[in-house]
């Protein structure tokens, strides 16, 4: 029964780890629950002494009885009996539990999927320590599953474990191996210990053992190994997480909630362009001062109403800091691009915004904090940090597409995901017949595009207004089909819808226009707000296009892209160099033996197209030559403390004592012998450190005598050891000591001497890792364990006049 409340211990204490993943405490008592259950199965085991094989088949059987009663009661019999129904539900609530955590990022809200999947699985974990520590006996084995435990977040989580988690852990499984060992030790009879004995307890049998200070020992063991694995790691540098379990967005820690702060885009956009008067959103400045949108959101979903946005995904490997953010879906190396550096700075007053301002597509960004890249739709987001307040460099390689090109473009649509082009069946009809009408005799979906756009710009009759309400189907199609007024958001939507029912992948964009040019830079307030739709084209990959009207009587700052505006001539300057284009060749295809990492290519492209400057920031090489510093400055420490004590006793070496005859022992030995346990100190060390060995019962004449027969020392050095030795011996012994030189030159002539008698190789180590003081390093180390034994001693002891009472 010992084995299994252990086992049960040690699995709930290695659960606590996982309190960083998750949002209110539902997991931490479904948590409890199992392993309670587990526990009380696994008692049930032992009483009926069943085979070990059985015993798991009935913690199975209470675990699933368990979660039945508490996230499946109203379909179960009797709220605890499984039936059909519940195990129907229960199968639901897992899958529901799946998606929700490739959703979230951490902290996870713990809903009832999550709870069940927590609480299922530290269930599990807790069934198989059972069986490994209480039946087949391997307790140090039952740490492996236990490990799992602490895997989760160790690689979800970019922050370290805390501390005191992680000692409550450690706690629970020595206290899991301290119980094993009682058990087996138990089984011996009466222990003989050399070590820290006690009086054997008159209550024990006396077939059982006394184990308590075999317990002692392994709780010092334990207690040391804990320190040290709690201290090591504070020196070493961070590891960053694997993505083996970094589901969703990635890891968040103690960041600001249990997913992306993704306010309502299409809600928050209303309210900023009905603000009564206009305020500063952010600034920018860019190498060929031009205005350019900036995205914050795509929304890629339409579910009838309106669109919306599927939650990014941020793998650690597209961290911004890595270098080049992925590459732009759909965008040929052969398209021609214009590399634009620009210096984006957020106002301080922005609240709970997670995602970055950005032109599209953004190929690197410099930026602190821990902000990631979405592949399908370059959004910059991050879990923890948020923009307000935040300065960083953009380096983008906007496609400069030309009519012609984009009319020549082969019609398809591989590189987009099939969501792009989803349409809800029951669209209104009059929708679809108006996308059909409106792209009539178009050839091309790039015709059909600048069709569209056109019908909301120039032929249809739209007005800009921010009186509409609603985003229902009724609203779309009274929008497209009778009154035509609306704000950006309704134009970008409408067209986006449009442009799906035409074949054509779209989404919708929020963010900002340009702005307007204020003292050298470009400001941008919250009245530029502003809702625009992109379309795919195989081969350039998104493209912004601008329905809304322009002007006073529109989105004021809004602009319509040149390569949708009516062409000058049947020839486009599609030929025509376009400044700061990267070089075609650089496509051509490359012999297999010299291909590289696309992520190193696309570096070096974006360096030589213009993108950011180099990081001036400190080399890895030279990153790594401080922290090999650093180890070797620790290393030396010994050497160090070493140094200072020889040096504070060559001081004290150094002086010169007498008092007369006539004074008492006490005074005399008190003045003489700091100078005489100096050399002896010294005397001491020197032998430790070279390996020689001092017996403790030798005396100190014997001990001079020995040295010089055993290594044939020269005169002088002989008679320098046994000027040593007789002092000492003068100093503790003798009623009047006399006269007491320096000893100074006689300790350097001995240490010279012995240093002659072994081999380099030991003189180095005794320079740079002297045993002397790593010898009292570890006495200092035994000292502070010698407090936890103290513990053991404390009792709760009756007084005489309790007793008496």
């Amino acid at each position: 029964m010992r084995l299994s409340i252990a086992a049960a211990v040690a699995t709930f204490t290695s659960a606590i780890l996982l309190y960083p993943l998750f949002e209110g405490g539902r997991w931490f008592w479904s948590s409890l629950g199992v392993v309670l259950a587990v526990l009380a199965a696994s008692v049930l085991s032992t009483r009926l002494s069943l085979p070990a094989w059985a015993a798991p088949l009935v913690s199975v059987a209470a675990l699933w009885i368990f979660l039945t009663a508490s996230f499946t009661a109203e379909e179960a019999w009797a709220w605890v009996v499984p039936t059909k129904e519940s195990v129907l539900e229960l199968a639901g609530l897992l899958s529901t539990g799946w998606d929700d955590i490739q959703r979230f990022a951490a902290p996870v809200p713990a809903n009832e999927g999550i709870s069940l999947l927590t609480a299922g699985g530290v269930g599990l974990i807790a069934i198989i320590v059972d069986l490994l520590a209480a039946r087949l006996r391997r307790a140090a084995l039952a740490g492996l599953p236990l490990l799992a435990l602490a895997t989760v977040p160790a690689t979800i989580l970019i922050d370290p474990i805390s501390w005191p988690a992680f000692i409550i852990a450690a706690l629970g499984f020595v206290s899991m191996l301290a119980a094993d060992g009682r058990e087996r030790v138990g089984h011996w009879g009466r222990a003989v210990l050399v070590r820290r004995t006690r009086a054997a307890r008159a209550d024990l049998p006396a077939h059982t053992a006394d184990t308590r200070a075999l317990r002692l020992s392994g709780k010092r063991i334990g207690f040391a190994a804990i320190a040290l694995a709690v201290l090591v790691p504070a020196a070493l540098p961070a590891m960053e997480p694997v993505s083996f379990f970094s589901f969703g967005v990635g890891g968040n820690g103690s960041g600001l909630g249990n997913s992306i702060s993704i306010p309502n885009p299409i809600a928050n956009l209303k309210g900023q362009l009905e603000l009564p008067e206009k305020r500063t959103v952010l600034t920018y400045v860019n190498n060929d001062n031009q205005p350019r949108y900036l995205r914050i959101y795509a929304l890629d979903t339409f579910d009838g109403d309106q669109f919306g946005m599927t939650q990014p995904e941020g793998a650690p490997e597209n961290r911004t800091e890595n270098g080049p953010l992925p590459p732009p879906p759909g965008l040929s190396r052969r398209v021609k691009v214009d590399n634009v550096r620009s210096t984006i700075t957020v106002s301080d007053e922005i609240a709970k915004l997670s995602f970055l301002p950005l032109p599209y597509p953004a190929r690197e960004i410099r930026i602190d904090g821990d902000w990631r890249a979405d592949v399908s739709t370059l959004m910059v987001f991050s879990t923890r940090d948020e923009a307000a307040g935040v300065e960083y460099q953009v380096a983008t390689s906007e496609p400069v597409p030309t009519a012609d090109l984009l009319d020549s473009l082969p019609e398809g649509t591989q590189g987009a995901d099939p969501r792009y082009l989803e349409v809800p069946d029951d669209l209104p009809p009059g929708i679809r017949d108006l996308a059909a009408q409106e792209t009539q005799g178009a050839s091309t979906p790039y015709q059909a595009a600048v069709k569209l756009q056109e019908f909301f710009t120039r032929t249809g009759g739209f007005v800009y207004s921010l009186e509409t309400q609603g985003h229902s189907n009724s609203a779309l199609q009274d929008f497209l089909l009778r009154s035509r007024a609306g704000y950006c958001e309704q134009f970008a939507a409408s067209m986006a819808l449009l442009a799906r029912i035409a074949g054509i992948p779209s989404r919708v964009a929020i963010g900002y226009t340009g702005g307007t040019q204020i003292g050298g830079q470009w400001t941008v307030g919250t009245n530029d707000s502003h809702s625009w739709p992109e379309l795919y084209f195989e081969g350039v990959g998104w493209l912004p296009f601008e329905p809304t009207p322009a002007g006073s009587l529109g989105q004021g700052s809004a602009r319509v892209p040149t390569y949708t505006q009516p062409r000058p001539s049947a020839t486009a300057s599609s030929a025509a160099p376009t400044p700061g284009a990267t070089d075609s060749s650089a496509d051509e295809p490359q012999d297999p033996g010299t291909r590289q990492n696309p992520r190193e290519l696309d570096r070096e492209a974006l360096i030589a197209a213009g993108g950011l400057p180099p990081d001036e920031s400190m080399p890895l090489i030279a990153k790594i030559g401080i922290g090999a510093g650093a180890l070797l400055l620790i290393l030396l420490i010994p050497a160090a403390i070493r140094l200072v004590t020889r040096s504070r006793r060559v001081r004290t070496l150094g002086w010169k004592v007498s008092r007369p005859a006539d004074e008492v022992t006490a005074r005399v030995v008190s003045v003489n012998y700091p100078s005489v346990a100096a050399a002896w100190a010294e005397l001491d060390d020197a032998l430790c450190d070279y390996g020689l060995t001092r017996q403790a019962s030798e005396t100190p004449r014997a001990l001079a005598r020995r040295l010089t027969e055993q290594y044939e020392f020269d005169a002088e050095s002989g008679a320098a050891v046994m000027t040593i030795a007789t002092t000492v011996e003068r100093v503790l012994f003798a009623r009047d000591p006399g006269e007491i030189g320096p000893l100074n030159k006689d300790l350097r002539r001995v240490r010279q001497a012995l240093a002659r008698t072994v081999s380099r190789a030991r003189r180095v180590r005794a320079v740079l890792m002297p045993p002397s003081t790593l010898r009292r390093l570890r006495l200092m180390g035994e000292s502070l364990l010698d407090g936890f034994d103290r513990l053991e001693n404390i009792r709760w002891r009756r007084t005489a006049a309790q007793k008496g009472a």
